[in-house]
């Protein structure tokens, strides 16, 4: 069975059989490569043939590193472009920057964009950009691999995520994190919930979530903390009154996990150790932060193999 998807935008896009078919392909990359941990071989040849870009015109680590090693563990020629080298620094927009790179043959385009939209505004050049376009994060709108591989990683220490209590906590307003976890947990049968101030909550009406506005709230409801990263800019716009008010109402500190040693921490990075997270509880046993980089890894090697599977089927 063909992956329905040229393209991975949105996670709204997806559906349970989606995300289930993107979970059952990361197992099956986790195994081999806890497995090649031994022999040291942890290349496979699923993207053989396959050109994988990776264009980021926003700064990132993290996912940027991920999508390169988990293109390469496939054996896809990958390209990075750096933005900050290229034309776009010379005036150039981003459709001809694209058109560009894809007279190179280009597969797929792995791309993080400061403007939300930017990735299905170039979907939608469907006679113009041939590549599957992969979002690595669009401005305030969604990071729809960092959704899954939460997911993931919830899914394989609990089994199951139905009926599961989810709470993110910290800034929901500017968060494309958030914008792309609800939809992935609720399409898996969970409870979400939200738990920041009022001046970082957008109009949550149509997500159908729940709305804590105290930490201590939220630990008492949820079965998982995906504690967000709080930017030092939101200080100066004037949205929160203090970083030490903030850690009071909001920071998961050390009582709270040995109040409920059975609550999963996640964070997707980088963390600020001391505002959103207490040092103790980023390095608890409840922490499951490094284990989202390992599955991060794996859910995107999932995510090229059945977009190149599509592009193969489809022809």
């Amino acid at each position: 069975m063909l992956f329905p998807h040229k393209h991975l935008i949105s996670a709204r896009d997806l559906s349970a059989a989606d995300v289930e078919m993107i979970f059952d392909r990361s197992r099956e990359y986790l195994d081999f490569l806890r497995l090649s941990d031994r022999s040291h071989d942890r290349k496979r040849n699923d993207l053989q043939g396959v050109s994988v870009v990776l264009a980021f015109f926003e700064n990132s680590t993290r996912t940027r590193v991920s999508f390169e090693l988990a293109a390469k563990r496939l054996g896809a020629e990958v390209t990075a472009f750096q933005a900050a080298a290229s034309s776009v620094a010379k005036g150039e927009t981003l459709l001809d920057t694209i058109l560009n790179i894809e007279t190179m043959k280009v597969d797929i385009l792995v791309m993080r964009h400061h403007h939300s939209g930017a990735h299905e505004f170039l979907s939608m050049q469907q006679n113009r950009v041939s590549s599957s376009i992969v979002n690595a994060g669009d401005g305030q709108h969604e990071h729809p691999t960092q959704g899954l591989l939460d997911a993931f990683t919830l899914q394989e220490k609990f089994g199951s995520l139905r009926g599961m209590r989810y709470c993110l906590v910290g800034d929901i307003l500017h968060s494309r994190v958030a914008r792309s976890n609800i939809p992935v947990f609720q399409a898996l049968g969970a409870e979400v919930a939200v738990c920041g101030p009022g001046t970082l909550m957008p109009n949550l009406d149509a997500f159908g979530v729940k709305i804590f506005s105290h930490i201590d709230e939220a630990v008492q409801w949820a079965d998982a903390l995906n504690v967000l990263r709080i930017q030092h800019e939101r200080m100066q716009e004037g949205l929160i009154p203090t970083l030490r008010e903030f850690v009071r109402q909001f920071g998961v500190k050390r009582h709270h996990i040995e109040q409920k040693p059975s609550l999963a921490i996640l964070h997707p990075g980088p963390i600020n150790r001391g505002i959103e997270l207490e040092a103790e509880v980023a390095d608890a046993a409840q922490s499951l932060i490094l284990s989202q980089v390992e599955r991060g890894v794996v859910v995107r090697m999932a995510v090229l193999s059945l977009l190149a599977e599509h592009r193969k089927g489809s022809v």
